[in-house]
């Protein structure tokens, strides 16, 4: 295997963790990591400690890393922020869409439903995510991106941990329903099914569900 850089091993870990491989509360083994990516312990720990910075992760003294394991409070902060910025981001989309915009978002929303269609966990999970990503990048605005792409990873590790399955074709039908309030250039429209998009899916979260666990191996093979 080529050795991997510090950037390119938290970008397969992260990932990992988006799309469901890595699931809360596993045990990321830094000797397992080192031999998995053929770096030294020392990249891997680099590596660790930025996605600790993200919250992908939680370092433990003694004890090691393990993917985080968001609490029910901070799951209802992290949509809070979502629909303070979404609600916004939507509202100047519908200002400055274009065709091939709202072309592309259509695109998206294909895929999205294929996933769905095919119960591609995995792949359902990250599109779903991505859609609200990919309205910041058409935006052209990368900072916006970046924040929710950041948002978003944390939402990953929410959802595992607390959605019903039969919440994510909702989703893609309530994203189905925003591209069509933006074509139409209904700002008002397409700023509340945002908003109430973004409430189902955190009303979808169910706090009281156990916790998932999976092997490091099996994740990242």
């Amino acid at each position: 295997m080529e050795t991997s850089s510090t950037a390119q091993i938290v970008d397969a870990l992260t990932r990992a963790i988006v799309e469901h491989r890595l699931r809360p509360g596993t045990k990321l083994a830094e000797q397992k990591l080192a031999d998995h990516f053929g770096v030294s312990r020392t990249l891997v720990r680099q590596a660790l400690f930025q996605l600790s910075q993200n919250r992908l992760i939680r370092l433990e003294p003694a004890r090691g890393a393990f993917v985080a394991t968001p609490s029910a409070d901070e799951a209802r902060q992290v949509f809070a922020v979502r629909r303070m910025l979404e609600v916004e981001m939507t509202r100047a989309f519908v200002r400055q869409a274009t065709p091939a915009t709202l072309r592309a978002l259509r695109e998206h929303l294909a895929q999205e439903r294929q996933a769905v269609l095919q119960q591609d966990v995995p792949g359902r999970t990250e599109l779903l995510g991505d859609f609200h990503v990919r309205m910041a990048e058409l935006m052209d605005n990368r900072v916006l991106a970046d924040l929710l792409r950041d948002l978003i990873s944390r939402c990953a590790l929410i959802t595992l941990m607390y959605q019903s399955s039969e919440a994510a074709a909702d989703s893609c039908e309530e994203h189905a329903a925003i591209v069509k309030a933006l074509a139409a250039r209904d700002e008002a429209l397409a700023v509340r099914l945002m908003d109430e998009h973004l409430q189902h899916v955190e009303a979808s979260l169910a706090f009281d569900r156990p916790l998932p666990a999976n092997e490091l191996s099996l994740a990242l093979s």
